[in-house]
């Protein structure tokens, strides 16, 4: 589960990244980026199907 996170957190280290690279001048905060990454990256994640626990097997 924390390998996930991690991956997760580059993903989102790189998207913001980009895009305060493409951002136009005056530069915004490196929150702003990273909360931006975060959203778009969460609203291109697949639905989590409800009540199952990521650990758990299906049964």
């Amino acid at each position: 589960m924390e390998q996930e996170h991690n991956s997760q957190e580059e993903e989102i280290r790189t998207r913001a990244y980009y895009l305060w690279e493409q951002a136009a001048e005056p530069k915004g905060t490196p929150d702003e980026y990273w909360e931006q990454a975060r959203a778009e990256i969460e609203k291109e994640a697949p639905p989590v199907e409800s009540g199952l626990i990521a650990d758990e097997p299906r049964k």
